[in-house]
């Protein structure tokens, strides 16, 4: 969508408007900035990565900044249009609690099964510490120590995986859960 388009038309914003919590004049704004850091109208991975970078420049953040690329990327064409870029970006600045969360989830669902295991979290995690490099969080344990423990109180059934609905129940019940799913400081 929008692809070499300075513009978008009547029928597309309609579209966002519909489909995000944008209004039209923020749509708009949004999409001068995009196609002008995107002027082929797609956002590719190691764009992605850069500015991901630029939040993180002591750390390595293109693993996951691929991770949450695969969440934005809706069609998995491998970039990122702008109304991908923009219902991602409804969801994380303007979604619910709920919405947010249901996000999380699939960012942490690697595999896209529906399911988080053990092995998809710890990914996750050393990603995101890898990321924070030496400006970071110090882990004072080791990742696989860390989704034991998330896993302790999220598996309500005990098979070894997450649901998505022991993810969310979890994490609506206990806010101190989502903090655990991201940096610990000892």
């Amino acid at each position: 969508m929008g692809q070499n388009k300075s513009r978008l038309s009547k029928e597309e914003i309609k579209r966002l408007e519909t489909t995000t919590k944008f209004t039209k004049a923020e749509i708009k704004v949004w999409y001068r900035g995009f196609i002008q850091d995107c002027p082929d109208g797609e956002l590719k991975l190691n764009e992605f990565a850069e500015i991901y970078r630029g939040f993180f420049p002591d750390g390595n953040s293109h693993e996951f900044a691929s991770m949450v690329f695969s969440v934005f990327d809706v069609n998995g064409d491998g970039t990122i249009q702008f109304d991908e870029f923009l219902n991602a970006l409804s969801i994380t600045s303007k979604g619910s609690m709920e919405e947010k969360l249901e996000w999380a989830f699939r960012i942490y669902d690697l595999d896209d099964s529906g399911t988080i295991d053990k092995q998809e979290m710890v990914k996750i995690i050393n990603a995101m510490i890898s990321m924070a490099g030496s400006t970071g969080v110090n882990s004072c344990e080791k990742a696989e120590d860390r989704v034991e423990k998330i896993f302790q109180i999220m598996d309500a059934d005990g098979n070894g995986e997450l649901s998505r609905e022991e993810f969310l129940q979890a994490a609506r019940k206990d806010q101190s859960i989502v903090a655990a799913l991201s940096f610990i400081r000892c």
